[in-house]
């Protein structure tokens, strides 16, 4: 049955945030990453800057921003990066504007980062970050989906398994753990504390002129 009234959808302008996503190699991070994004209109992914040569089929500005050393150690002596890490002879880090220009406008941002990028994050955002750690639910089940990738010799995935182990030490760091057996469950899970976060009181800007319109009767 329809009253014939018309309800109109109050919002109210909020700050974005900043969702980080850590966990050992293998553990599913990365396939996390891409379902939220497919599911989350107003989520974005980071755009890191990086020395790296650019791969066939990479596009500058979407999968990276390339540029060269020099441009690098600029942005690093600007203060312009909240983060940034030598991986294997090349840098990688996180533009500050991009970051800050987006959470201005509400919109937020997700990393795909380790702990040590994760620690730097909060040094300059601290209050606009919200950590999740990924765990494999066993180390048996790690190395299988490390074995499978079939992408890395067996040398190199015994390193990756060792250093899984240091990573895993710093969950405490984190905000959230998720134990990733199932895709679709952690999936889910990952969307709750984003859908949590994003209803925090600090984070609706626009928190104070609402409250005053329902005071003044409208």
């Amino acid at each position: 049955m329809s009253w014939g009234i018309e309800i109109k959808m109050a919002k109210i302008n909020r700050r974005g945030l900043m969702l980080v996503l850590s966990s050992p190699s293998g553990a599913g991070k990365t396939s996390i990453c891409r379902e939220l994004l497919s599911q989350e209109e107003n989520l974005k992914m980071s755009i890191s800057a990086t020395t790296r040569p650019r791969r066939p089929g990479e596009v500058h500005g979407v999968d990276y921003n390339f540029i060269d050393g020099v441009q690098f150690d600029k942005l690093i002596k600007k203060g312009a990066l909240l983060e940034y890490a030598k991986v294997f002879d090349y840098y990688y880090g996180t533009p500050r504007d991009q970051v800050e220009n987006a959470l201005e406008i509400g919109q937020d941002v997700l990393f795909d980062i380790d702990w040590q990028g994760t620690q730097q994050l909060g040094e300059h955002l601290e209050a606009d970050l919200i950590r999740v750690f990924i765990l494999p639910p066993s180390t048996r089940e790690l190395e299988r989906r490390l074995r499978e990738r079939a992408q890395d010799p067996s040398h190199i995935v015994d390193k990756r398994m060792a250093k899984a182990m240091d990573e895993i030490s710093h969950y405490p760091e984190y905000d959230y753990i998720i134990i990733n057996s199932d895709l679709s469950q952690s999936v889910n899970s990952v969307r709750s504390i984003l859908h949590s976060e994003r209803l925090r009181r600090g984070r609706q800007i626009g928190l104070i002129h609402f409250i005053k319109q329902l005071r003044d009767g409208h």
